[in-house]
């Protein structure tokens, strides 16, 4: 079994590598890779079959959301699910827009969307998509979401969110769960990522391989100056790829209970349940790397 830790105050015992759904948008939303139907259902049941109980998605990820019920709808008491709300998607003839609506009508239009889409009766863990507290409270949207867990629609709710709103969202008696970046090239979130985890929230990263960080299909140049300027290769260990590196490391930091990482390739779902079945890496080694980022920051 992969390794699990408790969601915070959820209870949830999810698997430390879930499986993040964005890349099963499918045609005309965006980026370049896109898979088929038959390769979606393998993708979704190779998922499962590997021991991860924990799939996010969104309104936001074209037919995502489809595909889990479509595939997975006959499985769903192996896994939990979590989706976000505060999505009006527009679909345009060759790309999907992301337009974000905060209104109470719109946050039940997405549960009882969702909920058809993924054929099932309830949502584990509702997120905000993005939005500042003040936009969620004053809207009526938190509220709409409060009614939905009353009904039994949905059992936690969460925000996703990034720095700097993310600092108003580090409230406990509103969340139970917060989803945010990180990662060993961009650990700009440590800070309000175990300071949630001290609040007895749940922690679900994003990011957490960086991409696949320098070996990526797709190369993001500001993340491989920064491998480099750490001079990461000198600490991998020769037996490990970047990537399982990378996700290693995201899975040393404790305040970390599940890190959703996304991919349509099988070989890297494959590489990627071998490093979570490996766990953190060894301490000493953790600390060489902070101390690294710390040299780096303090020459800037």
């Amino acid at each position: 079994m992969l390794p699990r830790s408790q969601l915070g105050k959820t209870g949830l015992r999810v698997t430390r590598l879930g499986y993040g759904s964005m890349g099963l948008r499918g045609p005309r939303t965006w980026g370049v890779r896109v898979v088929d139907e038959t390769h979606a259902e393998r993708m979704l049941h190779a998922v499962l079959d590997a021991g991860i109980n924990f799939i996010d998605t969104a309104p936001d990820y074209g037919i995502a959301e489809e595909r889990i019920g479509r595939y997975l709808s006959h499985r769903r008491s192996e896994f939990f699910l979590a989706t976000k709300c505060g999505c009006t998607p527009v679909q345009h003839d060759d790309h999907l827009e992301i337009v974000h609506t905060w209104s109470p009508e719109v946050i039940a239009a997405n549960v009882e969307q969702s909920l058809r889409r993924m054929r099932t009766e309830y949502i584990d863990v509702l997120q905000f998509h993005g939005g500042t507290l003040a936009e969620l409270q004053s809207s009526g949207s938190y509220e709409a979401a409060r009614r939905l867990q009353d009904r039994g629609l949905v059992r936690w709710i969460g925000i996703s969110s990034k720095l700097p709103e993310i600092l108003d969202h580090l409230r406990p008696d509103l969340y139970d769960t917060l989803q945010l970046p990180y990662s060993v090239l961009d650990p700009s979130h440590a800070d309000a990522m175990a300071c949630g985890a001290a609040l007895g929230m749940g922690i679900i990263v994003r990011g957490g391989i960086a991409h696949g960080g320098p070996e990526a299909e797709i190369q993001r140049e500001h993340l491989n100056r920064v491998w480099e300027r750490l001079q990461l290769d000198e600490l991998r260990p020769p037996d490990m790829s970047r990537a399982q590196f990378i996700l290693r490391y995201t899975l040393s930091q404790p305040a970390c209970h599940t890190a959703i990482v996304g991919t349509c390739n099988l070989q890297h779902l494959q590489e990627n349940v071998r490093a979570a079945e490996a766990g953190p890496l060894p301490q000493e080694l953790v600390d060489e790397i902070q101390r690294r980022w710390t040299a780096l920051r303090d020459a800037c």
